[in-house]
């Protein structure tokens, strides 16, 4: 078991134990519950998508770069199409979610339900539905890869070097809109179900308003400017003398288009036999 950071922690973990041993059962309302939550996932991910229409600032990508949501405004026909996978990889997300959500009900952890939430910012209203809440603290449920498990999901420090996605700020504004506390992530490693707690408890309130606040402001101004440089090269400890892409702009799906020299092939200094994918913005060196 790793560092518990959470009481509720504790609860899961013996509740998992008492069921491998036959010691304890799942109710009917919560398999009910878990089982309605996934079929609102599916109806989410495989419906119409008119939700999906149009640009809008939400909860949920309130966080991203300013850079990205110029794209996601202005020019969304240019992102990169999905890959036929990403629909079963999303489903799988909610389905870990809509699953811990009901052993935390089956534990005995007391928690509100998700609530409908919205913040106003000077004219701006932004909205979106909170995962849960527990001892008047707003906490996220999180589905997540081994890699962000291991590296991102570490602490609440870690997060904030490299939070692309916008988590940070999708908690301070439920927190904030709901007028709670702001509490952290509950988080799924998808590849083995380990779980833990990622407090948010050290967040600057203000400074995290404050970004909130020029992200509205440069949507509303409408003009694009790109929110990252390149990064150096490093193989083997030293640097290439070649510039990538750095991890906040490599999973956005509008990189080919913000950057028009980008050179995506295999690591040109590797000489593995399966060498990794390198985005390349400048290519000096070669192996």
């Amino acid at each position: 078991m790793s560092e518990v950071t959470h009481p509720a922690e504790l609860l899961i973990h013996q509740y998992m134990s008492d069921a491998i041993n036959g010691k304890s059962t799942m109710s009917e309302e919560v398999i009910g519950q878990v089982g309605k939550d996934v079929m609102d996932a599916l109806r989410k991910q495989f419906g119409s998508g008119e939700n999906r229409k149009g640009f809008r600032l939400r909860m949920s990508n309130l966080g991203r770069p300013t850079c990205q949501l110029w794209f996601e405004k202005n020019k969304p026909e240019v992102a990169s199409s999905k890959p036929n996978n990403f629909m079963m990889n999303m489903m799988l997300g909610d389905i870990v979610e809509a699953v811990f959500k009901g052993l935390l009900k089956a534990s005995g952890v007391k928690y509100e339900d998700p609530e409908h939430v919205s913040l106003e910012v000077g004219d701006t209203k932004i909205s979106g539905t909170y995962d849960l809440v527990i001892d008047n603290a707003v906490d996220d449920v999180k589905s997540a890869s081994g890699w962000s498990y291991d590296n991102k999901f570490i602490s609440f420090e870690t997060l904030s070097e490299g939070d692309a996605f916008g988590y940070i700020a999708q908690l301070v504004g439920y927190a904030k809109a709901a007028k709670k506390k702001v509490g952290g992530w509950w988080v799924v490693n998808k590849a083995n179900g380990r779980f833990k707690y990622v407090s948010a408890s050290n967040v600057d309130l203000p400074k995290e308003m404050d970004k909130i606040k020029a992200t509205i402001q440069t949507v509303k101004d409408n003009k694009f400017e790109r929110c990252f440089e390149p990064v150096e090269e490093i193989f083997r400890s030293k640097p290439t003398g070649n510039k990538i892409l750095g991890i906040n702009c490599s999973f956005c799906d509008y990189k080919d288009t913000c950057w028009d020299n980008l050179i995506v092939q295999p690591s040109v200094m590797s000489k593995a036999k399966f060498p990794k994918i390198v985005s390349y913005v400048e290519l000096n060196a070669t192996s």
